[in-house]
């Protein structure tokens, strides 16, 4: 369909100039002319900038999560050396000039006074999936407490992107990742069993 084909080229134009650049500082005109159409035209797809923000960390869950799981999938060893790897896969991309953190944390700063932003939706619909993925992974390592060592591992997560963004070194992603191996550790070690 040629609408939907319109959409998401618009989408992903939004993807590359929101990432690179970041949403308030990108118009519809600049996401318009990316996309190669007219306002008019992604107006007709988006009712709102607003819209169009959402639409792009849409857009982004799926291959956000699926390069966490390739991450950890990776990565080789037990368990706690497993999720230690996923740290330090999030090191090596972070090395690279063009990464800029993550998309959905940047985006929530500069909504941060819109709590029912839909862009905030997404955003914390994504974050829950990742929690999800990570409570699954514990669960069925048959750790008792899986949910609340999901959230442990997803606050360094999210810690170390802050972190990183700020100070431009990934070792603090490997940092993060060693304390996710303790942590891990010293749940499979309560283990029962």
């Amino acid at each position: 369909m040629v609408e939907t084909d319109t959409r998401e080229k618009i989408v992903a134009a939004a993807n590359r100039l929101f990432y690179r650049e970041g949403i308030r500082a990108v118009s519809v005109d600049a996401v318009a002319a990316e996309a190669g159409i007219t306002k008019k035209s992604l107006y007709y797809h988006f009712k709102s900038k607003d819209d169009l923000v959402a639409a792009y960390l849409d857009y982004r869950d799926q291959p956000s999560l699926g390069a966490f799981k390739k991450c950890f999938d990776t990565s080789k060893g037990p368990l706690a050396d497993r999720i230690a790897g996923l740290f330090e896969n999030l090191a090596l991309v972070a090395a690279d000039p063009k990464w800029k953190g993550c998309g959905f944390l940047r985006t929530s700063v500069e909504l941060a006074n819109l709590p029912g932003h839909p862009a905030i939706v997404a955003g914390i619909t994504h974050k829950k999936r990742l929690e999800a993925w990570l409570q699954s992974i514990f669960a069925d390592a048959g750790l008792e407490n899986a949910n609340a060592l999901a959230r442990q591992i997803r606050l360094l997560i999210d810690g170390c992107f802050a972190v990183v963004m700020l100070h431009r070194d990934p070792g603090y992603m490997r940092e993060a990742g060693e304390a996710a191996r303790c942590l891990v550790d010293a749940a499979l070690a309560k283990r029962p069993g």
